[in-house]
C-alpha cells in the first residue's frame, strides 16, 4: 500500500482533473447533449490509461535529469524510492487500458490509437530537441477532448479541431510558466524550453498570449457548435482566468508561488468550463 501511495503521488493522479473535464466537454459538444453511459465510461478509462502511461513515461525517461535538478531530485524514481520496473509496468498497463477503451468506443478511435499511444510515451523526450516541447505536450493533452468528440460522433468535425486547438494553447501556456521554475537548470543542462531559450520575460509573456488565444478558440467553438447561452459563461470564465493570470504574472516574482496559484486557477477553470458546457445543453432538454 505504501508503494501504491508513492506511485500515485509520483504520477500526480490528482492532476487528472486537468484532462477529464475537457474530455467530457468534448463528448458533450460532439453529442450535442449528454452522451451515453457507455461512451462516458470508456472515455474516462481512456483518459486514465493515457495519463497513467504518459506520467509514468515522463518519470522514467526523465529520471536522469530529475536526479540532477534540486527541485526534482526527491522524486520517487530519481531518489530510488521506486524501481523503474514499476513505471514500465504502469506504462504497459496504461496503454492497455487506452487500447481497450478505444476498441470499445468506435472503429475510428481504434484506428487512431497509435497516434495517441506514441504521443503519450515519447513526448518527454522532446525537451531534448526543441523549445516547442510545450506545444507538443499541449497537443498530447488535447488528444483527450478530440478523442472524446470522435468517440461520440465517429468522425472529425470543425468544432473538434477548435477544441483541440484551445486545449493545446491552454496547456502550453501554463507549461511555459511551469518551466520558469527550472530555467537556470535547463540552461546549464541543455534542456529545451521557452524560458531557457528566450528568457524569463518570454516565459511570462507567451503564456498570456496563448491564453488569450484560448478565449478566441473557445468563442469560435461556441459558434461552430451552436451551443446554448450557458456555454458563454464558460468563455467568460476563460476571460476571468486570463485577467487573473495577467495580474499574477505582473505582481508575483516568486515563480513557485506563481505556479501554485496558476495551477489552482486552471484546475477551477476546467471544472467551470465543463459545467457551463453541460448547462448549455441541459437547458435545451
Amino acid at each position: 500500500m505504501n508503494a501504491l501511495r508513492i506511485f500515485l503521488e509520483e504520477i500526480k493522479i490528482e492532476h487528472t482533473l486537468f484532462a477529464l473535464p475537457f474530455a467530457y466537454a468534448g463528448a458533450l459538444l460532439g453529442a450535442r447533449g449528454i452522451p451515453s453511459f457507455h461512451a462516458l465510461l470508456w472515455i474516462t478509462i481512456a483518459v486514465l490509461g493515457a495519463r497513467t502511461a504518459a506520467m509514468s513515461a515522463n518519470r522514467l525517461l526523465d529520471a536522469s535529469i530529475d536526479r540532477k535538478n534540486p527541485r526534482t531530485a526527491k522524486r520517487a524514481l530519481a531518489s530510488g524510492s521506486l524501481s523503474p520496473t514499476v513505471m514500465i509496468v504502469a506504462i504497459v498497463a496504461g496503454l492497455a487500458l487506452l487500447c481497450i477503451a478505444a476498441y470499445e468506443l468506435n472503429p475510428l478511435c481504434f484506428a487512431l490509437l497509435p497516434i495517441g499511444a506514441v504521443g503519450v510515451v515519447v513526448y518527454p523526450l522532446v525537451k531534448r530537441w526543441t523549445w516547442a516541447v510545450h506545444f507538443v505536450l499541449g497537443a498530447v493533452d488535447a488528444l483527450a477532448p478530440l478523442g472524446a468528440w470522435i468517440a461520440v460522433t465517429g468522425r472529425f468535425e470543425p468544432g473538434a479541431w477548435l477544441l483541440f486547438a484551445a486545449v493545446t494553447v491552454w496547456v502550453a501556456g501554463f507549461d511555459i510558466l511551469y518551466a520558469l521554475m527550472d530555467r537556470d537548470f535547463d540552461v546549464v543542462e541543455g534542456v529545451r524550453s521557452i524560458p531557457a531559450r528566450f528568457g524569463s520575460g518570454a516565459g511570462r509573456f507567451v503564456p498570456q498570449m496563448l491564453h488569450g488565444l484560448l478565449v478566441v478558440a473557445l468563442a469560435l467553438l461556441g459558434v461552430a457548435a451552436h451551443v446554448g447561452p450557458a456555454y458563454w459563461l464558460g468563455v467568460a470564465a476563460a476571460v476571468v482566468l486570463v485577467t487573473y493570470e495577467l495580474s499574477l504574472i505582473k505582481r508575483q516574482r516568486d515563480v513557485y508561488a506563481l505556479n501554485a496559484a496558476v495551477f489552482n486557477a486552471n484546475m477551477a477553470f476546467s471544472v467551470v468550463f465543463l459545467l457551463t458546457t453541460a448547462a448549455s445543453f441541459a437547458a435545451r432538454v
